[in-house]
């Protein structure tokens, strides 16, 4: 009954046919079946990184990947359980199975890869960019020969130091960097897109934007349990990822938690809108 029961989750959320299915039925499921055995997925999301995921003013967790954590429970039918993870530990909650599925702002790297299962397509994209005031920077060669802050030991200050030429002006922390933008110590503060994001949707920097368009994105992929990765719960869940982008679901996302809009979603919908008749 229950083997009945997954088959007709995967089949309705994914539009996939059963032989796919059957394919993977000898593939370690255990994770995926748990969920549906007990009625309710465990998500790992931010809680701190505003949009994406944060607290709102009754502590509840809201944001961008919380909704699309909710989209899974919706499309498994069951309910919704929220964990707040961080960036160091966000891989090992997985591993340890104290969360069913990670949707928590990261980026898809080989060596992940080889301890949690990243589906595909990948959700999201970051890059560098700058935070600056408005109405100063409007290109890149706006930076070529004036002060930067930067983080000491961050790949952005090499690259956009030698591709336009800007003076970077490194800190210790975040903190120190973006106080000496406010001092106008320097022109601009260079530092992942995301991170820029998260600092104008805090409403504390009202006559600061993110001017440019970013470079050198790095894509973000949620994560299952590396094992499972070939098995029903990968499927679904790169099924999921797949139907986000052409449904255009994320872009709304966007526009909803007031997120700039990134190219890379509008270009994912595009690349894969040939097969959107899977869909109906």
């Amino acid at each position: 009954m229950l083997r009945t029961i997954v088959t007709s989750a995967v089949i309705a959320a994914l539009g996939l046919v059963a032989t796919s299915i059957e394919r993977s039925a000898d593939a370690a499921n255990e994770r995926f079946l748990k969920v549906l055995e007990r009625g309710k997925i465990v998500v790992g999301v931010k809680a701190d990184y505003k949009p994406w995921g944060f607290r709102d003013s009754s502590g509840n967790l809201v944001g961008m990947e919380i909704d699309m954590a909710q989209d899974v429970a919706d499309a498994l039918g069951v309910e919704l359980e929220l964990v707040p993870v961080q960036s160091s530990n966000r891989m090992q909650f997985l591993e340890q199975g104290k969360i069913d599925l990670m949707i928590a702002t990261m980026s898809d790297r080989a060596d992940r890869r080889k301890v949690v299962g990243i589906p595909e397509p990948n959700y999201y994209t970051s890059g560098t960019n700058v935070l600056a005031k408005a109405g100063i920077v409007s290109a890149w060669e706006d930076l070529r020969d004036k002060p930067v802050c930067g983080k000491q030991g961050a790949f952005y200050n090499k690259v956009v130091a030698k591709r336009y030429g800007a003076k970077i002006v490194a800190f210790v922390n975040n903190a120190e960097a973006k106080q000496a933008l406010r001092d106008g110590k320097c022109i601009a503060w260079v530092y992942d897109d995301s991170s820029i994001g998260s600092d104008l949707a805090s409403g504390e920097w009202g006559d600061f934007e993110m001017p440019l368009a970013s470079e050198d994105n790095n894509p973000w992929g949620l994560a299952v349990p590396v094992e499972e990765m070939g098995g029903i719960w990968g499927t679904f869940m790169a099924g999921m990822s797949y139907r986000w982008h052409v449904s255009g679901r994320l872009i709304e996302l966007e526009e909803k938690w007031g997120i700039q809009p990134t190219p890379f979603l509008k270009m994912q919908q595009e690349k894969l809108m040939p097969d959107r008749a899977h869909l109906q």
